[in-house]
């Protein structure tokens, strides 16, 4: 679990792990800091009247609380009706980021050879303090190593840092795949076809011969969802001008 340092703010979101529930409230593990305890009030369990806690709250259930106030002995007020669907989403993808960068950060300090707790120290609490959260950090440092030195993280730490960040946020590439039919029944057909294909070459795609008349094309991407259209968008534009040349063009993706 991502060890986070001092006390949440007020609004801000927290995991939480019931302990103990009693008659009016309920008191929690803050599961992301160390040694801190919230409690939950009847009041604060459901959008609704609640007359019985126990039927909203589990015990050694995890739920995604908001911190609603701190009080002057640091008790930590937290409610689960204020939290929306779609901040309990993002808290719970948040989450997974989090201990995404705790692996990295326990990588790191396996091959320097120091303990987790020391590369906290050196590292971890500073990019929270900086940047909000370690993951967010990480990817700071990718754009830019330089912040290493600026946030003063001691020399021995940046060799292997900087590798296991470049390793661990290397984008996937994914290849595209489309198979052609293409065919003319004009007399120069041929010479038509060769055309048609090196406006395909031409426009960034890989063109590779089959049997005739089938050919494939490949593009390489980072971004499948958003590139699928757009390279669809392409390979209608040359069907529509293949047809002025004489050539008729069938195409499917291959998954």
């Amino acid at each position: 679990m991502v060890v986070k340092q001092g006390l949440p703010k007020p609004g801000s979101l927290v995991l939480c792990t019931i302990k103990r529930i009693g008659q009016f409230a309920a008191w929690c593990d803050l599961d992301e800091y160390q040694n801190l305890e919230g409690m939950i009030h009847i009041s604060e369990a459901a959008g609704k009247w609640v007359r019985d806690i126990k039927k909203f709250i589990k015990p050694n259930k995890q739920y995604v609380a908001k911190v609603v106030k701190i009080d002057e002995s640091n008790t930590i007020n937290l409610s689960l009706k204020r939290v929306s669907k779609s901040e309990e989403k993002k808290k719970w993808g948040d989450h997974r980021k989090g201990q995404r960068a705790e692996g990295m950060l326990k990588l790191i300090a396996s091959e320097v050879g120091e303990e987790l707790d020391k590369a906290y120290n050196e590292i971890g609490f500073k990019l929270q303090e900086e940047f909000g959260d370690l993951y967010a950090g990480f990817e700071e440092i990718k754009k830019d190593p330089k912040i290493l030195s600026d946030l003063d993280i001691p020399k021995k730490w940046h060799a292997v840092l900087l590798d296991v960040v470049e390793k661990s946020f290397l984008e996937k590439e994914f290849t595209l795949k489309v198979e052609l039919q293409v065919q003319s029944y004009e007399s120069d057909g041929v010479e038509r076809i060769k055309k048609v294909l090196e406006g395909l070459e031409k426009d960034g795609m890989d063109v590779a011969y089959i049997s005739a008349p089938k050919y494939q094309i490949e593009v390489k991407t980072k971004n499948p969802k958003s590139d699928t259209r757009k390279f669809e968008q392409k390979i209608e534009k040359v069907t529509s001008e293949a047809i002025k040349l004489g050539v008729q063009i069938d195409y499917k993706f291959i998954e």
